[in-house]
């Protein structure tokens, strides 16, 4: 690994500052103007197809939430630890705001567990291998807390997880919807959330240049971990039925999502001196 990488170029206590300057409420999107375009803007396919979409970000990041505690205890640093930290209560106003969504516009349950469980048929084969894996994940670190340990669990949870499948996603997202002007609440909430997410990310490349450096046995570990989990990730977004419309009805193409998680993970695993 090189001696100067672009992780260097952040610190833990930068990121931690960030976070306090870029506090947002969830509670506060409003969703009105998005209510009356689902009903009269948004066809039957549409709604299916953001149904669909939204419905795993919501999943997923649920599933973030709950699993992020092992990590704060296996981080090996105090400024490591704080910043996990505010990552998970990120992520809990991150599921909550599509909570709201789902709730508030799509009419998918009466609390957050009931839209769990109503949105809970829209989860692809693929999403349910990578985050059955960030489950397992969660408690092998509970009981091995070695720093490849942790960098396979940092790797797939920022890099596989945020970068390649969340961060396009989200793109693709306000692309879709900005070019039609539908739906401003979401967007404003998706808008706070990729920021959210591209902070998450560059904790995790600096995270994983540092477990590399400290500890030769990492890199191995995080390639290992590659080998198993990236054949699940191009199903996460196959739509229901291969129907294409889920996804093109917004303006983008599988294939846009797929080049684009690909690109975005090999960048950052660059960025963290992992892929020279």
């Amino acid at each position: 690994m090189p001696g100067t990488i672009a992780a260097d170029q952040v610190s833990y206590a930068d990121l931690y500052a960030r976070w306090e300057q870029g506090n947002w409420r969830a509670t506060e999107i409003d969703f009105a103007t998005d209510r009356e375009q689902w009903e009269h803007s948004f066809t039957d396919i549409d709604r299916r197809g953001a149904l669909w979409t939204y419905s795993l970000f919501f999943h997923g990041e649920d599933s973030v939430a709950d699993n992020l505690s092992p990590f704060i205890d296996a981080a090996p640093r105090e400024e490591q630890k704080y910043f996990l930290a505010t990552q998970q209560v990120d992520e809990a106003r991150h599921a909550v705001l599509f909570a709201r969504f789902l709730r508030e516009v799509a009419g998918a349950g009466a609390d957050v567990g009931a839209a769990l469980a109503h949105t809970s048929p829209e989860l692809t084969w693929g999403f349910r291998k990578v985050f059955d894996r960030l489950d397992r994940m969660g408690d092998e670190l509970r009981k091995d807390r070695s720093k490849p340990r942790l960098a396979q669990a940092i790797t797939l949870y920022h890099v596989v997880i945020e970068a390649s499948l969340a961060q396009p996603g989200q793109h693709f997202i306000e692309d879709g919807l900005g070019r039609r002007d539908l739906l401003p609440g979401l967007r404003d909430g998706i808008g706070h959330v990729a920021r959210d997410e591209q902070r998450h990310i560059g904790f995790g490349v600096k995270m994983i240049a540092d477990l590399c450096r400290e500890d030769p046995d990492c890199e191995p570990a995080i390639a290992e971990l590659l080998r198993e989990v990236l054949p699940f990730t191009a199903a996460v977004f196959v739509p229901p039925g291969w129907d294409e419309r889920y996804v093109t009805n917004f303006g983008f193409t599988l294939e846009d999502v797929f080049a684009q998680g690909a690109e975005s993970m090999e960048a950052r695993l660059r960025a963290a001196g992992s892929a020279e």
